[in-house]
């Protein structure tokens, strides 16, 4: 199931390259169903999935697997190097509850993502093949367990993001789209230097040959004594945790790292924000807590109280920009690295009630954002402007659109009863509970003051009050006593279309759903952060029971 949830765009992908260029509702079509075909199979992926087996590493006397699932591992390359010994890079994909949220996740961004492209018109065949490829890429670097591997759909999802902006984006797409692949392409150059260095530290306990395997990395029984990152070797471990931290952190993207996000999301087509924000950006955390956590330990024990600070800089310097913006897109990019920073405060707590609410914040975050871009793109879509200062009383003549804001909106801001609250809730109960976390939180829930500030008045600038004289819209009598709002240029459409809706509401009814009852998710979480967490701080455990 794992290869054909990862593979299959790609081979919708080798559908639409036969499929002529002019059949463009066929080219859409094909794609809407690929990524309906990821959803069903991500589904029975949920079903098949015990949450009560998860965990990062081998239990004791187990399988060699751990307590990974639906284990696909087969040889990949296989040589004989001569003075190296053999070399073997593995076909090593699995699932545990930090991935599989994941996975979901990346399914329903791309249903939503697909949708979304429906009013694509330039170059719809390069562009769907595209994004079949960057929703193979996506998927891969979820189910991967072997570095090597990791890193080919890391890499893998460069090409398609570059393109995707560079050539359906806004007017200064180059200058986003070149910056965004330097930017990634930086961090990445590290990861690579990391994980040579790991793959001849690192021999696997069932062959004696060295090895990409992260669930091997991860045990540091299977370091070999004097290697250039044993563990022994505390300078370059160090290094080496830092280089990758910094990798990572500019996918988050972490403060001062985080200069491409909001010009790739000002550039960026609406369907192309949406899959940034929504997936791309947990790939960042995601592989601090895959990757750089568990097989740096010591030296995440050491870094906690600086995570701690990046992330609260995050919060409250996301949260400020945010506040300054006139365009309701940046305003929203801006938000997005607010929000990843309560991510990286959670990890900072190095519990189990942090390390939850960040992997739920991930999950909330990714359903979030993506209701507030396609909301972005409705409003530009009609008025064709995100001057926020355009608008003015909205609510009156767009109530089903205004319905969907206020959810969005609130969710963001942390409601109770929404899904980000519960997530925050539960951050901050881990950095609270943490010593050398807890002045950090005392500061970072300032950030909830200036995003509730940020929100509710561009709430009130776009959708109270009346209409302003220099607005993007105009005013018509029906001669009846009665107005109606006129944009400009908006193709015979106001309220939301039974496309925008299905996008929309099933995004909405998630983020209500578990803001109500979190446990579909948090029920597969909780079992492999506890065993993250006892990997990372044997002695100081926090269970969530």
């Amino acid at each position: 199931m794992l290869s054909l949830i990862v593979f299959l765009p790609i081979i919708a992908g080798l559908i639409i390259l036969a499929v002529p260029a002019s059949q463009k509702q066929i080219i859409r079509i094909v794609s809407l169903l690929a990524a309906i075909a990821q959803g069903v199979i991500a589904v029975l992926i949920w079903r098949h999935y015990d949450p009560t087996m998860a965990g990062i590493v081998a239990a004791p006397g187990g399988s060699p697997f751990g307590s990974f699932q639906l284990i696909e591992r087969i040889p990949w390359i296989s040589l004989n190097l001569g003075s190296f010994g053999p070399m073997t890079i593995e076909y090593f994909i699995g699932v545990d509850g930090i991935s599989i949220t994941m996975v979901i996740l990346t399914a329903l961004i791309s249903i939503i993502g697909v949708l979304s492209s429906w009013t694509i018109q330039k170059q719809v065949k390069g562009y769907f093949i595209l994004f079949n490829l960057l929703s193979t890429a996506m998927m891969g670097c979820f189910v991967a367990l072997d570095f090597f591997l990791f890193y080919v759909f890391w890499e893998l999802m460069l090409l398609p993001m570059y393109f995707l902006i560079g050539i359906w984006g806004g007017p200064n797409r180059e200058y986003a789209a070149i910056k965004f692949f330097l930017y990634t392409l930086f961090g990445s150059v590290f990861m690579l230097l990391v994980m040579i260095g790991l793959y001849f530290s690192v021999v696997d306990p069932m062959t004696g040959n060295h090895t990409f395997s992260l669930v091997a990395m991860a045990d540091q029984a299977n370091y070999v004594k004097g290697s250039i990152l044993g563990p022994d070797s505390t300078t370059w471990r160090y290094i080496a945790f830092i280089v990758l931290f910094v990798g990572f952190a500019i996918k988050v993207p972490m403060f001062p790292f985080h200069t491409w996000l909001p010009d790739a999301h000002v550039e960026a087509p609406t369907p192309i924000s949406v899959i940034l924000a929504g997936v791309l950006l947990k790939l960042g955390t995601y592989g601090m807590m895959r990757i750089n956590f568990p097989l740096f330990p010591e030296v995440y024990q050491a870094g906690l109280y600086i995570i701690g600070v990046f992330g609260a800089i995050n919060i409250i310097y996301g949260a400020f920009c945010a506040l300054a913006q006139q365009d309701l897109k940046k305003m929203v990019a801006y938000s997005s690295i607010s929000h990843m920073g309560y991510v990286l405060l959670g990890l900072a707590a190095a519990n189990s009630e942090g390390m939850l609410g960040a992997l739920y914040q991930m999950f909330n975050h990714g359903t979030i954002t993506a209701m507030l871009f396609l909301l972005v793109g409705v409003i530009y879509d009609r008025a064709h402007t995100r001057a926020i200062d355009k608008f003015g009383g909205l609510a009156s003549y767009m109530p089903v659109y205004f319905g969907v804001v206020m959810i969005a909106w609130f969710a963001s801001l942390g409601l109770p009863g929404l899904s980000g609250f519960i997530s925050e809730a539960f951050v901050f109960v881990g950095a609270f509970s943490a010593p050398i976390t807890r002045p950090i939180a005392i500061v970072s829930v300032l950030g909830i003051v200036f995003g509730a500030a940020y929100l509710l008045w561009s709430l009130q600038r776009m959708f109270l009050g009346k209409r302003k004289p220099d607005a993007a819209y105009e005013l018509e009598s029906d001669g009846h006593g009665h107005e109606h709002i006129h944009f400009h240029d908006w193709n015979g459409k106001l309220d939301l279309d039974a496309r925008e809706l299905t996008m929309l509401v099933p995004l909405a009814i998630i983020v209500i759903a578990l803001g109500i009852y979190p446990m579909p998710v948090m029920g597969m979480l909780t079992t492999s952060i506890n065993k993250l967490v006892q990997v990372l701080a044997p002695v100081a455990m926090s269970a969530v029971k």
